[in-house]
């Protein structure tokens, strides 16, 4: 299920179980510019979990790499895809975190913020 600033994923029949809510906001740092926060929680084969990250304006789109890797290291198996399954609400998060950050096709991505950003 997704609407502007959560998409919500759950397991399907026969998956381990989870159910994972990943949230997102724009944020303003005073040394790094405009960031997209992000907050997962949920659970995942019974254990509650919650983690954040930020990702700046510029790798905010690198998310879902972000996301996967999340919430394998709380133990959900890594072809248990929070982002594919739903494609369609992939895109529409995709144009939400756009519209949030103001940002066109073929902006320039500073390679520096891929290293901080782990990606």
């Amino acid at each position: 299920m997704f609407e502007p600033g959560h998409l919500h994923r759950a397991s399907l029949p026969g998956q381990m179980e989870f159910s994972v809510d990943l949230f997102y906001e724009v944020r303003n740092d005073p040394k790094e510019g405009q960031m997209m926060h992000f907050r997962m929680e949920g659970h995942i084969g019974g254990k509650e979990f919650k983690d954040e990250f930020d990702l700046h304006r510029d790798t905010a789109f690198n998310f879902a790499s972000v996301a996967t890797r999340v919430a394998a290291k709380h133990g959900l198996p890594t072809n248990h895809s929070l982002i594919m399954r739903g494609h369609a609400e992939f895109d529409r998060m995709f144009e939400d975190i756009r519209d949030k950050l103001h940002a066109k096709p073929g902006e320039t991505v500073n390679f520096d913020h891929l290293e901080k950003d782990g990606l």
